[in-house]
């Protein structure tokens, strides 16, 4: 048997020609727990270096999660527009500084303000603090900006910073979004669609078995077959291979796919699946981000959609960020009144 890593563009013969050559059985892949290493961590509090605690999740990789999957970002930027498009600038926070901060709280978790005063020590104006540096102090009211595990730190200066966050179950410093339920279902969307790339781009698939039961003249000829077989991805794919058996039998040759069929089934339900537990997640009606639905009678009327969304979502993050006003001490959150397009107001 000759064998080189079965990665997705190699190729893997197994030559039983020889006399006295075994049958061989192997399985792939070691079982995997349910249960992941970082369980383990939910015993300890969250770790603190004396003067800040870090964050029950890796913020970074959060960020990046951002973009996992069209549908995701869809649904964080819709919401974002509507409450952008309902804010009231005042002259304690503009327009640029309140997305930034309603964009960090949905996707992060955890918004920020920053408190600048005037000269009289009261507050003049709120500035955005990204909530993938942003780190709450050990003393009460204390908090810095900490960009790289070697960087120099900012403080904030002590009960200027404000921190708007989705409560967590676990902990209270930090907040953990809504979604995170269904990042893995958004990971696996990426996964599937970066697997359906890569599956074209290499050209030869490398998803069949070539059987070859035809006795050949020597093992250049063997040599040869393979090379081709290899070289048959990237640019070399969509030739044509002539192999000429001088009196062979009509199945002497065979090219058995392992999965192409499946694969291709398998990418439209993990896509729609995955689809459907984003949504499910972000709780937006699917008429609202433009999905193509599969059925002849649709999704139905998308104002009373819009309508009933911006009562069960919209409004409460809306309520949410009117109430900083007291930590804040000024009413730096204000909000234009949403304009029903499909339906009466609800009574009361």
């Amino acid at each position: 048997m000759t064998a080189k890593d079965p990665a997705m563009n190699e190729l893997t013969t197994i030559d039983t020609t020889e006399s006295g050559a075994a049958p061989m059985i192997f399985t792939f892949g070691e079982p995997d727990s349910v249960i992941g290493a970082r369980d383990l961590w939910t015993y300890f509090e969250i770790w603190h270096n004396g003067r800040w605690y870090e964050t029950p999740l890796p913020m970074v990789s959060l960020g990046k999660a951002f973009n996992m999957s069209s549908h995701h970002r869809s649904a964080i930027g819709f919401k974002v527009n509507l409450l952008v498009e309902h804010f009231a600038p005042t002259r304690w926070l503009d327009s640029d500084n309140f997305e930034r901060f309603a964009l960090d709280f949905l996707q992060m978790g955890n918004g920020y303000l920053e408190q600048i005063d005037n000269l009289g020590g009261r507050a003049m104006s709120f500035r955005h603090s990204l909530a993938a540096w942003t780190r709450m102090g050990v003393e009460p009211g204390t908090a810095f900006f900490v960009q790289g595990p070697i960087s120099v730190e900012h403080e904030f200066r002590k009960n200027k910073l404000h921190q708007l966050q989705q409560p967590d179950v676990l902990q209270e410093i930090y907040g953990v979004p809504e979604w995170l339920a269904a990042l893995q279902s958004g990971l696996l969307n990426e996964n599937a669609t970066l697997f359906r790339r890569r599956y074209y781009l290499n050209g030869a698939h490398a998803g069949f078995i070539f059987y070859l039961s035809e006795p050949l003249a020597d093992q250049e000829t063997k040599d040869n077959i393979k090379d081709q077989l290899k070289n048959a991805k990237g640019r070399g794919n969509f030739k044509n291979l002539f192999l000429n058996i001088p009196n062979g039998k009509k199945d002497g040759v065979q090219v058995i796919p392992l999965s192409e069929v499946a694969a291709k089934d398998e990418f439209s339900n993990i896509k729609n699946l995955t689809r459907d537990d984003l949504l499910a997640a972000h709780r937006v009606p699917p008429q609202l981000l433009g999905i193509v639905p599969q059925n002849n009678g649709g999704f139905g009327d998308v104002r009373s959609a819009m309508d009933v969304f911006f009562d069960n979502e919209i409004q409460p993050l809306i309520s949410r960020f009117i109430r900083m006003n007291d930590r804040l001490g000024v009413p730096a959150f204000a909000f234009r009144p949403y304009v029903r397009k499909g339906m009466a107001a609800p009574a009361g």
